[in-house]
């Protein structure tokens, strides 16, 4: 849930959304089941606190009397979420028991990567650091998803890339900004009244997708008299 995420240090935001990546959740993960065993005592009752709210948890141990895992009546997903643990448990470390056959070859391999860091002074497209790193859009947002949408938020940021991408990779970011910066124009449009957004976008020939990402809204979202869209000419757009 948001409200938890961000009690254990995740960012979650309209552009960032850490929960989706496995290095930052996992770590908050980690801490919010340390803080639930030592509030429950058992790693049973840390995980179905996790899994069904800890108030939740503690008003149904209240109303049963009962602090036992085991004898507790609890929602039918958080008894089967207990019960995958605990089957994933025994089948790892008793693998053979149970007729698997596990072998490095059945693991995924490691993720190589090179990490970076870079500080935007205003919105810069994904698509300029994955250039920059010499892959694509969807390589840098798989690699990083906690990027929402199509830029990187004003800010630092510290980005997971291609192994090997790193030498170099500051400055061919820098030279990419730069012309990205110098080739773009932006002009604002005053939305009138019986505008809508797919005459907007036709009156400038740009693709109606193009004028949502640049303004953060999507088709069910209403557009008013006087509301500023910001509209990047196609011809000023081809970084």
């Amino acid at each position: 849930m948001p409200g938890s995420g961000r009690k254990w240090g995740l960012t979650i935001d309209n552009r960032t959304d850490q929960r989706r990546n496995i290095f930052f959740s996992t770590r908050a993960a980690i801490s919010y089941f340390k803080y639930l065993h030592a509030k429950t005592g058992t790693w049973t009752l840390a995980a179905a606190a996790y899994n069904m709210g800890e108030g939740g948890l503690i008003a149904e141990t209240m109303e049963q009397g009962i602090s036992d895992y085991y004898r507790l009546y609890l929602p039918i997903e958080t008894q089967r979420f207990i019960f995958r643990i605990l089957a994933i448990k025994l089948i790892v470390q008793e693998p053979g028991k149970y007729g698997f056959a596990l072998t490095r070859a059945d693991c995924y391999p490691p993720l190589k990567f090179d990490t970076i860091r870079i500080d935007c002074f205003q919105e810069i497209p994904v698509r300029t650091a994955a250039r920059a790193a010499g892959t694509c859009f969807k390589e840098i947002k798989d690699l990083n998803p906690e990027i929402r949408g199509h830029y990187l938020a004003p800010g630092s940021h510290t980005l997971l890339i291609p192994e090997g991408a790193g030498k170099g990779f500051k400055e061919r970011y820098g030279n990419l900004v730069k012309q990205y910066l110098s080739g773009r124009s932006q002009r604002i449009y005053i939305v009138k009244k019986g505008d809508n957004l797919s005459g907007i976008a036709e009156k400038y020939s740009i693709p109606l997708a193009a004028l949502l990402i640049w303004n953060r809204i999507d088709l069910t979202h209403p557009i008013h008299p006087g509301d500023r869209l910001v509209i990047h000419p196609r011809s000023m757009d081809k970084q």
